[in-house]
């Protein structure tokens, strides 16, 4: 991790000048991620609840937090008090019931995913429109120094037109870290699997629909899905796969984590270091090479996705909220259409593969 959001060289979003945040959740993701991007960016936080009041507690005086709430209640009184964004890191069933209670016209980040089915993610929608909120989904990989970097050598025309992409993640993942995933009727791609479906929305766009299999693993039973395969289809020209398995229980030597971006002049490849020997993780890498013969180029980046990541889709929230007009990349309205491709995943993944006629 770098010392100071100056040390980035490819910075995520950011306001002029920083909002108060108050945090409904004080789990694993926000003492690890969250929290210290805002130190990172210096966003002040005013206020932290969690229904185990200790924990909150006990974050709160690692990070400096004024205020520890004992109640929902109490944090919006904060929240307002402060004129506060609310940063919301809860289980995704529990989103609705939450977005209800602050307050009209206010701003608020909420953790992926947008709810677990497209049903709830229509819901938390249509309560942000309702209350005229101004609202983020925590799609972080896309604000990732690295993505960063890659969407501007593609912008930039270095590698001409995109016309493949790869995701592959093969590694053994602890997924006994997050206890509530193993209740779960819909668990890979849900709190996986959609960074990647996301993040390659923010470069190539909508896809025009999905061919999908998620799929358990003999030895690992308890979770409903820890292997997944895509095609995003866009057409006759762009290909785009994601595959993953989460069972390469083989040791470390071939493990997986990489972007792979093919251009009609050149391509990028992108190592998620995060993912590999998680949640330790190896260095993060991008490299490029173009049609001019001087072979691969590795591009310095600095910073990765825990935790530089989460600067910029609380920076974007707040630099909406600063100007209406501003294009923010992680808006609700944004990540309602991942849900989407979500959605058609889990019904092509249902409906089966076409029968082979012998």
């Amino acid at each position: 991790m770098v010392s100071s959001v100056k040390e980035l060289n490819y910075v995520p979003e950011m306001p002029e000048k920083a909002r108060n945040i108050v945090i409904i959740g004080a789990g694993g993701i926000v003492s690890g991620s969250h929290l210290p991007a805002y130190r990172l960016a210096g966003y002040p936080v005013v206020g932290i609840y969690d229904l185990d009041e200790e924990k909150a507690k006990s974050v709160a005086k690692e990070f400096g937090i004024a205020n520890t709430a004992s109640t929902v209640e109490e944090l919006v009184k904060i929240g307002t008090e402060y004129d506060a964004v609310f940063d919301i890191a809860v289980p995704a069933s529990a989103t609705a019931a939450i977005l209800k209670q602050l307050p009209d016209g206010g701003g608020v980040l909420m953790q992926k995913p947008m709810g677990e089915s497209i049903e709830q993610a229509k819901e938390i929608l249509d309560i942000c429109h309702q209350k005229n909120l101004t609202a983020g989904v925590n799609f972080q990989l896309r604000q990732a120094p690295y993505i960063i970097a890659a969407r501007k050598l593609i912008e930039e025309g270095v590698i001409g037109d995109v016309v493949d992409v790869d995701w592959r993640v093969v590694e053994l993942h602890p997924w006994h870290l997050w206890d509530f995933l193993f209740e779960k009727e819909r668990m890979e791609i849900n709190y996986h699997s959609i960074h990647y479906i996301d993040c390659i929305r923010s470069i190539v766009g909508d896809p025009s629909g999905v061919y999908c299999k998620t799929m358990q693993h003999p030895k690992m039973r308890d979770l409903a899905q820890t292997r997944t395969a895509v095609i995003m289809d866009y057409g006759k020209d762009l290909r785009v796969n994601i595959h993953v398995n989460h069972n390469h229980d083989f040791s470390n030597d071939y493990q997986e984590s990489t972007l792979k971006i093919e251009g009609m002049k050149g391509a990028i490849r992108v190592t998620v270091g995060l993912i590999l020997d998680y949640p330790t993780g190896r260095p993060d890498k991008l490299e490029y090479i173009t049609d001019d013969g001087k072979g691969w180029r590795e591009v310095e980046v600095k910073g990765s996705w825990f935790s530089e990541a989460f600067i910029g889709t609380m920076g974007g929230l707040m630099k909406k909220l600063d100007d209406p007009d501003y294009h923010y990349m992680n808006s609700a309205e944004d990540a309602y259409r991942t849900m989407c491709v979500v959605e058609s995943c889990y019904e092509s993944s249902a409906d089966g593969a076409t029968p082979v006629e012998y």
